[in-house]
C-alpha cells in the first residue's frame, strides 16, 4: 500500500536533519525509518520524495496525500452519485473523511478514533450481530467488530469507500472477516433485512440537512424491526450544547419514542440510546 502523509508528518520530515530518522507516516498509523537527504526523503519503498513535494504537503492541512513514485497526490475525489467532493482530512489522530468540507467526525477536543470509541461505549456491552449505518471511513465497524461476532455496515457512496480504501486507518474494514460491507441506500437495504436479526445498531448519519430521510420515523421503525427485543440503537446527533443539534436531538428522541424505543440521552457520545421495548 502506498505511503500516506499528513501536513504534520511532512513538516517533521522537513525539520529533521540529514541521515536516518524514525518518523510517523500513514497519518500516524505507524512509524518507520526513512533516509533524509538534501533534496528530499527516501521512503521505505526506496523511492525519493522530492523536497518540493514534501513542502506542498506540509503547507496543506486540509487533505492527506498519497505518495506513489515520489509524487504526492491529494486524496480527494468527486462523487458522481452525490455531487460532493469527498476527501481524507488529517486531524490530531486518525484522519476523517469530509463531504464537501464537512467532517464526518468530531475533531474539536478529540479525534475521530476516540470519537468512535465513545459511540461504542454508549451501547454498553457490544456482542452478537451489529448493524452500522453510514460506514464512512469504517472506524465504527472496525471497533465494534473487535467485540461483536459480525458487523454489517452500509455505505451509500462508492466514492466514500474509495477514499477509505486509501486510508491506512481503514484497512481492517476491507480485511476483517467479522465485517460485511454493503453498498446501497440504507433505507432500502434495511427494509430488506430479516426482523429481529441484530443485537445492536449504530446509526451515525450525515447532518440532518444532508440526509433527512435517515432521521425519519419510517426509518427508525425499520431499524427497530431488525433489532431483537431488548436490542440497542445508538444514534449520533451532534453537540447537545448547540442550538441546532439541540433541536435535532429533541426531534430524534420524539420520533424514536414514537417508533417504540425507550430513549436515553448520551451527551458524552453526542447522541442518544434507544432500547427496543
Amino acid at each position: 500500500m502506498a505511503v500516506v502523509l499528513s501536513c504534520r508528518e511532512a513538516a517533521l520530515i522537513l525539520s529533521a536533519g540529514k541521515g536516518r530518522s524514525r518518523v510517523p507516516v500513514d497519518c500516524g498509523f505507524r512509524e518507520t525509518e526513512i533516509e533524509i537527504e538534501e533534496d528530499g526523503a527516501v521512503l521505505p519503498d526506496g523511492v525519493l520524495v522530492p523536497r518540493e513535494e514534501l513542502e506542498k504537503i506540509a503547507s496543506d492541512c486540509g487533505v492527506c496525500y498519497r505518495i506513489e513514485g515520489g509524487k504526492a497526490t491529494a486524496i480527494r475525489l468527486y462523487s458522481e452519485l452525490t455531487n460532493r467532493v469527498i476527501a481524507l482530512m488529517p486531524t490530531s489522530g486518525a484522519p476523517t473523511i469530509t463531504l464537501s468540507g464537512i467532517a464526518m467526525h468530531r475533531i474539536q477536543g478529540t479525534d475521530p478514533w476516540a470519537d468512535t470509541s465513545e459511540k461504542i461505549k454508549a451501547l454498553g456491552r457490544v456482542r452478537g450481530r451489529g448493524l452500522d449505518v453510514c460506514t464512512g471511513p469504517g472506524y465504527t465497524a472496525i471497533q465494534a467488530s473487535r467485540w461483536a461476532d459480525l458487523v454489517v455496515t452500509i455505505e451509500l457512496d462508492p466514492a466514500v469507500l474509495e477514499v477509505a480504501g486509501m486510508n491506512p486507518w481503514s484497512r481492517e474494514l476491507f480485511e476483517s472477516d467479522r465485517i460485511e460491507l454493503v453498498v446501497g441506500d440504507a433505507i432500502d437495504v434495511v427494509a430488506g433485512m430479516p426482523a429481529g436479526w441484530f443485537d445492536f445498531v449504530i446509526h451515525d448519519p450525515p447532518l440532518f440537512g444532508l440526509a433527512g430521510d435517515l432521521y425519519s420515523l419510517r426509518f427508525y421503525e425499520s431499524l427497530r424491526r431488525v433489532l431483537r427485543r431488548g436490542g440497542k440503537l445508538f444514534h449520533y446527533v451532534g453537540n447537545p450544547e448547540s442550538k441546532m443539534s439541540g433541536n435535532v436531538t429533541r426531534g430524534v428522541m420524539r420520533r424514536l419514542q414514537e417508533a417504540g424505543f425507550r430513549v436515553i440521552r448520551k451527551p458524552r457520545a453526542f447522541g442518544v440510546l434507544g432500547i427496543k421495548q
